[in-house]
């Protein structure tokens, strides 16, 4: 019988999925999602706001524990395993998007990970239980997104994984601790009363806190549910449910599982080729094609001394509006740093955002060029949006170009190749070799991998000495 509340329905959804239901793409999807997550939740371990949330998280203990991704050293208790790995995912903001707008892998991925490793059992969670896990996740959180008109473009009030990565996270959770209905809709319950963060931390060390939260509070949730902890069982039928942080929610029943249309199937995500804020790859794309015609005539440096002004055409998007950033994390959220800076180099890379770069003097003076201007057909929405960059030259001169979509979108997704050798640019100094192609492996095979620890195995950073017979297929 079909559940009579929206909380009933999600939560026999949650429960009844299985892994016939997914499909070949939804599979394929899923694992080039997993992929690049993990890549850069390996490379943000570097980061210094990585840094601090590890050093913090190191005064909990527990005889229970899960991997911290590159290090070997030292383990931590799953919640705050989950944690340190979330913030890894999105310390430098490379991770995917989706829409509408969130960041849908590092709310789930780190949340399933720490928690397949903290129940040993008889028998192992296969990769096939972590990727439906995982889907169920992010199909949770695409579906709640779907309740909003509003949720459809670029946030303003709160960041979107906050509210429904963290729902996500307890859902995947539920799913690979085999909860039955009752408890997946605590879980739900649960995981509602740790929603929310405002987007005005955007731009700040404190923003990558977010999605570590998201993932700790939804593996939170489940684990008291599973305890028998209750809540409310209507909690995603309400205005003062998840209701809350939406003007005009309306909740919809799921369809039905048999024949399930999973939402990846039909949208996929974008997968960043830099570390900032996903507006700006619009940016970089339109102000490589500017920088390609300017640089022609004069030995491919760009002609500083001869430009007027630069004018971006972007939406209206208060938050990544940074003429002056002083900091990387202001860097990554700011259309004009972007601009100049592949005006400047010709492309963005992990490098562009270092301190060194951030203030030179000719991006310095490039910056004190560059304005704004937002076309009322120019919507704030990651489906939609483009970015037109102009430069005038002191000559009179206007060189333009447009992007409407930028290699990587998903209209547009990265080549199978560009994407490992983003993963690979990504941990090569993380983790050895060998590590990284066994990662790679596992991924590519995980829906026939019989015991899913072989890749927290890799992720620690071990190679030649993880045992070989791990990576067993079925």
């Amino acid at each position: 019988m079909w559940a009579k509340t929206i909380t009933g329905n999600f939560a026999s959804v949650i429960h009844g999925l299985n892994a016939n239901h997914l499909t070949d793409q939804v599979i394929q999807r899923s694992k080039r999602m997993i992929l690049d997550t993990l890549g850069v939740g390996l490379l943000g371990t570097s980061t210094e706001v990585c840094h601090k949330v590890t050093e913090y998280s190191k005064i909990y203990s527990s005889d229970i524990s899960s991997t911290i991704w590159g290090h070997l050293d030292f383990r931590l208790p799953p919640l705050y395993a989950a944690f340190v790995n979330g913030v890894a995912v999105h310390s430098m903001d490379f991770d995917d998007t989706w829409h509408p707008a969130t960041h849908p892998s590092g709310a789930v991925l780190p949340a399933v990970i720490a928690l397949s490793e903290a129940f040993p059992q008889k028998k192992k969670f296969s990769g096939l239980d972590l990727l439906l896990a995982f889907n169920v996740g992010i199909e949770v959180q695409g579906r709640l997104l779907r309740f909003s008109s509003e949720a459809r473009n670029i946030p303003k009030r709160f960041h979107p994984p906050t509210v429904v990565g963290t729902m996500g996270s307890a859902a995947a959770c539920a799913k690979l601790l085999a909860l039955d209905q009752l408890k997946c809709k605590n879980a739900l319950a649960v995981a509602a009363s740790y929603a929310g963060a405002p987007l005005a931390n955007a731009a700040t060390q404190t923003k990558p806190l977010h999605i570590g939260n998201a993932a700790k509070h939804g593996l939170e949730a489940a684990c008291l549910a599973s305890q028998g902890l209750q809540g409310n069982k209507q909690i995603l039928d309400m205005e003062s449910g998840i209701g809350a942080f939406y003007t005009d929610y309306n909740p919809q029943t799921l369809p039905t599982l048999q024949s399930y249309p999973w939402l990846l199937d039909h949208q996929d995500v974008a997968i960043k080729r830099f570390p900032a804020h996903l507006g700006t790859h619009w940016v970089a794309d339109a102000a490589s094609s500017v920088r390609r015609k300017l640089v022609e005539s004069s030995d491919n440096l760009l002609p500083l001394d001869k430009i007027e002004k630069v004018i971006l055409k972007v939406p209206e998007v208060k938050y990544v509006n940074r003429p002056s950033p002083a900091s990387e994390h202001e860097a990554r959220h700011s259309f004009q740093f972007v601009a100049c800076s592949a005006l400047l180099d010709g492309s963005m890379s992990v490098q562009s955002f270092t301190s060194e770069n951030i203030h030179r003097p000719a991006l310095q003076e490039l910056l004190s060029k560059t304005q704004l201007e937002y076309p009322p057909d120019n919507t704030p929405s990651f489906e939609s949006l483009y970015c037109e960059v102009s430069v005038t030259l002191r000559d009179g001169n206007t060189i333009s170009d447009r992007c409407d979509t930028f290699y990587g979108h998903w209209r547009k997704p990265l080549k199978k190749e560009d994407l490992e050798e983003k993963f690979q640019s990504n941990t090569s100094s993380i983790l050895p070799a060998e590590a990284t192609e066994g990662i790679i492996e596992t991924v590519y095979n995980l829906e026939k991998v019989e015991d899913c620890s072989v890749l927290s195995t890799f992720l620690s950073g071990q190679s030649a000495r993880a045992p070989s017979e791990k990576l067993r297929l079925l």
